[in-house]
């Protein structure tokens, strides 16, 4: 019987499973096992019950400081072939290359939409063949898709948000795909995406969904390269001369569905080519919404103690003046000024506003002797309505020149914000 990706020599012993690349052949009777229950023989020792969680946050404590290959070995010999990698199509290819060099067998797939780039499509195939093996494809629910096209359009996304979309196309076909299985395995990395994922575990009980079993702790979910640099893994995927994704070097990071991702311009978080008519809290699809604490821990990257807000601000340096409600407000109704300034309407938990700290406070040092004040302005929380109302606050970060002249502010149209960009409309206004 073929089960997934890899046949069993022995239906009673799962540790005599050849590796998966050494020997699999196309056919066309495959049969996709993460997408369905799995069919256990009834001679085949019954499955264990799932560890406590009190285990896997000792597990991942132990191997906080492990390689992404002693993790990727350490997950695939726990689960064997109840265990599987999610294949996006973007970078987390490494994590295939990783299972291969376990020397384990392993299985993969991947959530197809039905909206993804040609390019997309194309690599999955080109991954296919270089590793010798089939990718178990889940597919979304076709009259779900057919109500919400007939009720609210193909792009309804871009008018009331991307989660409606992102539930029928991805979360409920992936909830039905883990089903089959006890853990899996993503390419979630802590520097993705700051404001939601800065705190994940390389192992952990899957806060959101069940697997097998059923019920809360019934799912493994393992991310082997949380704690490595998105530079680090280019530099893997070199080395190891992996197959990448042809819309990486057009300027694409993170990559997604075709209508809901574009390239990530300079000074832009990668995440930001995602969703990008949405603010940065709504970064997440649903995969791993577990992320997203509402209550204590974290929101939004905020970390919250007894009630409390415990932050860390940004653009903190001598060259930019925090301005408050009253400053912004007096800037803001001046009808000529003494000097121009630039200011930055952002939120600290904002990892975009993150990812252009430095070039923000590298322009502020240019500008120390041109008589260009450079300011910012929090305008989170309870200051958000005053600035959409007010200061032209569309998503964070926002970026307003006051003309020396003129009591009209500008609002900076680029989503560039290297340095270079920010000093030409600078120039092009003073």
């Amino acid at each position: 019987q073929q089960i997934g990706s890899f046949r069993p020599t022995n239906t009673s012993r799962r540790r005599s499973l050849k590796p998966v690349f050494a020997e699999l052949k196309r056919n066309d009777s495959f049969v996709p096992a993460a997408a369905t229950a799995i069919v256990i023989p009834e001679v085949q020792e019954k499955v264990e019950k799932v560890e406590k969680v009190e285990d896997y946050e000792k597990l991942a404590k132990q191997l906080e400081h492990a390689s992404p290959l002693e993790i990727m070995d350490k997950a695939l010999e726990k689960f064997g072939n109840e265990i599987a990698i999610a294949f996006s199509g973007a970078e987390d290819v490494a994590l295939i290359e990783y299972a291969k060099l376990t020397g384990r067998p392993f299985r993969v797939f991947s959530l197809d939409t039905g909206r993804l780039n040609p390019e997309t499509y194309k690599f999955f195939d080109t991954v296919e063949k270089h590793y010798g093996f089939r990718i178990d494809y889940t597919f979304p629910d076709a009259v779900e898709v057919q109500g919400l096209v007939r009720t609210k359009g193909l792009f309804s996304f871009y008018e009331d948000g991307h989660q409606e979309c992102c539930r029928v196309r991805k979360v409920r076909p992936l909830r039905r795909a883990l089903k089959g299985l006890r853990a899996w395995i993503t390419g979630q990395r802590k520097d993705q995406s700051p404001g939601t994922r800065a705190e994940i575990p390389v192992v952990q009980v899957d806060p959101s969904f069940e697997g097998t079993e059923g019920g809360p702790g019934s799912l493994i979910k393992w991310n082997p390269v949380a704690n490595v640099d998105g530079v680090d893994i280019w530099n893997f995927l070199r080395a190891m001369n992996v197959p990448v994704h042809s819309l990486h070097s057009q300027g694409y990071v993170s990559i997604g569905c075709e209508p809901c991702t574009r390239p990530v311009l300079p000074g832009q978080h990668e995440r930001e080519g995602r969703w990008w008519w949405e603010d940065a809290k709504a970064k997440e699809c649903g995969l791993h919404k577990g992320n997203i604490k509402e209550e204590g821990g974290q929101v939004n990257g905020v970390a919250h103690t007894n009630g409390a807000v415990v932050e860390a601000d940004i653009f903190e340096t001598q060259s930019i003046v925090a301005l408050n409600r009253m400053g912004i407000e007096n800037l803001a109704k001046m009808e000529t000024r003494r000097e121009p300034w630039l200011v930055v309407l952002y939120a600290p938990w904002c990892q975009f506003c993150q990812a252009m700290e430095r070039s923000y406070i590298e322009l502020a040092d240019k500008l120390k002797e041109s008589g260009v004040k450079v300011g910012k302005f929090r305008a989170d929380g309870d200051q958000k309505a005053f600035a959409q109302q007010e200061l032209q606050l569309g998503s964070f970060p926002t970026i307003l020149f006051f003309p020396k002249h003129s009591s009209q502010a500008i609002k900076y149209p680029s989503e560039k914000r290297d340095v270079d960009s920010l000093m030409a409309f600078v120039n092009a206004l003073r």
